[in-house]
């Protein structure tokens, strides 16, 4: 057996395509790794594909991919560091026991293990993430987390976890990979990746997935739905709770009740924290003053917007931005 390899510092990749896997994923985690090579000059990275059986795999939106070789195929996971579960639509029916089995091989001769989009499904249902943290697309994370208790299911965007990188679906693999050129490479490489994809923002692991309020709540409170997105959409001028209150026809006080049932909090605590959440963004993306992101999230003064800041985070803005 070989000793566990670090996911973060790998440079050959194996991608297992599960039947109904979502492309973009696969693209969004492969071609950094592409350009990578082209901009160092040199075939730093590696990867090939993987099926159950060998035979080409058809994506979720009807496409059919060719793999370079089946789970069976001679020498495979010896020339891995990190094998990858793409994962997609009814990844619960498209993963079979040959696939858990050949899964749980890999972690024995100590391959990383990783995921993008609902592939995190198929490395808990081999028990291979008791214990981790994991990220999958926000559409599962509930059922995840019921499914297998002894997993911690984050908000990430991706997640990595000693032996362990998973990641939400959609374009997230793009910056788990930029994360890993990062490393490996430097940053100017990882830069020089995220400028060729026209990519403006690289985004960090401890950024959430947005899940849409509808499916934190489901149908039982239309009101308080409409009620966030109206503070989503008024963070430079809040809007007073009576007047929020007023907006979806609702007393103080039954506005009151709904934030404490479904978010455990007054309205006027989440409206803060959502001010101090896109504050955060900017303070990481742009090079706006102190005095500006004040006046852009809504707050009376610098001093009131750092003492907030301060006391949500557990640092400055100023430390934030450093």
């Amino acid at each position: 057996m070989r000793s566990s390899r670090n996911c973060e510092l790998s440079t050959r990749f194996g991608f297992l395509l599960l039947n109904d896997f979502t492309l973009i994923s696969l693209s969004s985690a492969i071609e950094p790794l592409r350009m990578a090579n082209r901009i160092c000059g040199s075939d730093v990275y590696s990867w090939k594909t993987i099926s159950a059986t060998g035979e080409s795999v058809t994506a979720s939106d009807g496409l059919s991919i060719n793999v370079d070789c089946g789970i069976e195929s001679k020498n495979v996971l010896a020339e891995l560091d990190t094998l990858i579960v793409c994962g997609g639509i009814d990844v619960s029916k498209n993963t079979g026991t040959q696939v858990l089995k050949w899964l749980k091989k890999a972690n024995q001769q100590g391959v990383a293990l990783g995921s993008v989009c609902t592939g995190s499904y198929a490395l808990a249902k081999a028990g291979l993430l008791d214990g981790f943290h994991c990220s999958i697309h926000w559409e599962n994370m509930a059922a995840l987390q019921d499914l297998f208790p002894r997993i911690v299911v984050v908000r990430s965007l991706f997640t990595i976890d000693r032996t362990r990188c998973t990641s939400s679906g959609g374009t997230a693999p793009v910056d788990m990979m930029l994360h890993f050129i990062k490393l490996k490479c430097g940053a100017e490489v990882s830069a020089g990746v995220a400028e060729q994809f026209i990519y403006e923002r690289i985004r960090q692991a401890d950024e959430h997935q947005r899940v849409p309020m509808r499916n934190v709540v489901g149908h039982q409170s239309r009101k308080l739905v409409t009620a966030i997105e109206l503070m989503e959409s008024n963070i430079r001028e809040p809007l007073n709770q009576q007047d929020l209150a007023a907006y979806v026809d609702l007393s103080g006080r039954q506005l009151q009740r709904l934030f404490q049932r479904y978010r455990a909090c007054s309205p006027s605590t989440y409206y803060l924290h959502l001010r101090l959440q896109r504050a955060r963004e900017l303070l990481r993306q742009t090079s706006m003053s102190l005095t500006e992101i004040t006046a852009m999230t809504g707050f009376e003064s610098t001093s009131h917007f750092s003492k907030s800041y301060k006391k949500r985070f557990g640092y400055s803005p100023r430390n934030e931005r450093h």
